[in-house]
């Protein structure tokens, strides 16, 4: 059965000059974090690296969103932290047997293991992981749909993935399902319409003043 909404903030969009307090004004409402981390070379774009994640101060736990090239490379730098949970890109590990090797990694560290793919990406490319979910090392804790093509914040909404998300949760009724890219209320139903039960959420919640209302509209 599909769990509670879960809203995650996305930094990405905060006030990076008044980031801690940007963090605090979200912390009483939501219920993950979420830090994009980009290489520039997976996506154009550079931010967040482990010297400024560790300074981050918050009681929410932290959602790492690796867009790089080599997060096999990365990982253990994240884990050090003792973030929560971390998700890669199936496009920046294509194979399956890479793919369950870094979930059996993160796992093993107490961390939960996310697959992220893009929108023009097919289920098919992490069918070798998701066929088979349950309880174990080799499998995601969630999978993160991108809504938009990742690198830029505030981007426009693409359609087309709500069916992926409507055939991911009929394949997986348990399973969570993130989604991320141009999220606002609107969108937000439906996502949660399609079956997603985790919803990230950048401009659309720090880009307003009323950070409480606009995640309460997010949950439904």
């Amino acid at each position: 059965m599909q769990s509670a909404i879960l809203i995650t903030p996305s930094i990405l969009s905060a006030n990076f000059q008044n980031l801690q307090s940007e963090i605090e004004s979200v912390e009483p409402h939501a219920d993950w974090l979420q830090v994009d981390v980009m290489d520039g070379h997976f996506v154009p774009n550079l931010s967040f690296g482990t010297p400024a994640i560790k300074n981050l101060k918050t009681k929410l736990p932290l959602d790492i969103h690796l867009m790089v090239s080599n997060p096999a490379d990365r990982i253990e730098e994240f884990l050090k932290l003792g973030v929560f949970n971390i998700t890669f890109h199936a496009e920046a590990v294509p194979n399956p047997g890479e793919q369950k090797h870094l979930m059996e990694v993160i796992r093993s560290k107490g961390c939960t293991a996310g697959i992220a793919i893009n929108p023009e990406t097919s289920l098919d490319s992490i069918a070798s992981i998701t066929s088979t979910i349950s309880n174990t090392s080799a499998t995601p804790d969630l999978v993160l749909c991108m809504t938009v093509n990742p690198g830029f914040g505030g981007q426009k909404f693409i359609p087309d993935v709500l069916t992926k998300i409507k055939e991911l949760r009929l394949l997986h009724p348990d399973i969570m399902i993130q989604v991320d890219g141009g999220i606002n209320a609107e969108t937000g139903r439906l996502c949660r319409e399609a079956g997603a039960n985790n919803l990230v959420a950048g401009s659309y919640i720090f880009g307003t003043d009323d950070r409480e209302g606009a995640i309460r509209l997010l949950r439904g």
